[in-house]
Order: C-alpha cells, then sequence, then structure tokens
C-alpha cells in the first residue's frame, strides 16, 4: 500500500507541475522597429515567442549579397541579427538547440552560410535541419534561417 501512496503523490506532483507550465502565459518579442513591428502585425505574427524556459523564433530571410561583401560576410551580417534577437529574448548562441535553413539554391548557399554559422555558434552543436525550396516569401530571398535555444540558465539555476 505504501509503494501506491508514493506513486499518487508523484502523479498529482507531476499533473500540478504540468498544469502550472500551462497556465503560463507566452511572452512574445516584437520588432523595435516600427516598419518591422507594422509587418509583423500585419500578418499576425511574433518576431519571438518566449515560453516555458524556450525561445522560438521566426525565419529571418538573408537576401542578396550586398556589392563589396563576401557571402559568407553577408550571412554573417544576418547571423549578427539573429544574435540581437537571442539576447533581447534572455537567450544566446550558447543556448540554441535547433536550427533549420530553407535554402532556394542548396548546393550555393551551404558552404558560405555554414562557414558564417560557424562564427557564432560553437560545439556542442544544436540540431540543424537544412531544406531546400523553391521560393521563400521575399522574391530575392536566399536562404530563411529559423532557431529554437532555451533561456540562458541564471548563474544560480543548475543548466538543463
Amino acid at each position: 500500500m505504501k509503494a501506491i501512496g508514493i506513486s499518487l503523490t508523484a502523479a498529482v506532483a507531476i499533473i500540478g507541475a504540468t498544469s502550472a507550465a500551462l497556465a503560463e502565459p507566452k511572452q512574445t518579442l516584437m520588432p523595435e522597429s516600427e516598419q518591422g513591428r507594422a509587418f509583423m502585425e500585419q500578418f499576425g505574427f511574433s518576431q519571438a515567442v518566449i515560453h516555458d524556459g524556450k525561445v522560438y523564433m521566426s525565419g529571418v530571410i538573408a537576401g542578396p549579397t550586398p556589392e563589396g561583401m563576401t557571402d559568407e560576410e553577408s550571412y554573417a551580417r544576418t547571423f549578427t541579427y539573429l544574435g540581437t534577437i537571442l539576447k533581447r529574448a534572455g537567450s544566446s548562441w550558447d543556448d540554441v538547440l535547433d536550427i533549420t535553413t530553407y535554402h532556394v539554391d542548396i548546393d550555393q548557399s551551404m558552404p558560405p552560410l555554414a562557414a558564417a554559422k560557424n562564427r557564432f555558434v560553437k560545439a556542442p552543436f544544436p540540431a540543424w535541419t537544412a531544406i531546400d525550396v523553391d521560393r521563400l516569401y521575399t522574391p530575392d530571398g536566399l536562404v530563411e534561417i529559423k532557431i529554437t535555444a532555451r533561456l540562458t540558465p541564471k548563474a544560480d539555476e543548475p543548466a538543463e
């Protein structure tokens, strides 16, 4: 009978913790620029959603390489921007769990994109899925990058 009491107590604790997590409201992050905010409000999405210790970022599209810049430098500029979103959300490159990239020409974009990513993302590496697509929302977009990260653990919290 004692084992049943312990199991029942554990089940009640798990249900209570799950209910508390579900009751936690999600936080949303919108662009700091008025134009970016207006675009996202028009289509009804957020730059990032923070919930249950994770940051779920919307995709960011990298366009054509500006004149005088290499493809790798152009992609690095996009990763710098993604890093600012991570920081605003309470995360960092060390906390990235998953990256999904969508490429209109995966053979052309993958080498410089990977080189740029490696400037920011260090071992232990996150999961990464690269998908070749027909086109992106922006007509001249080359790659869209979507990230999921955990919130950076506080100094007194153990890492997951």
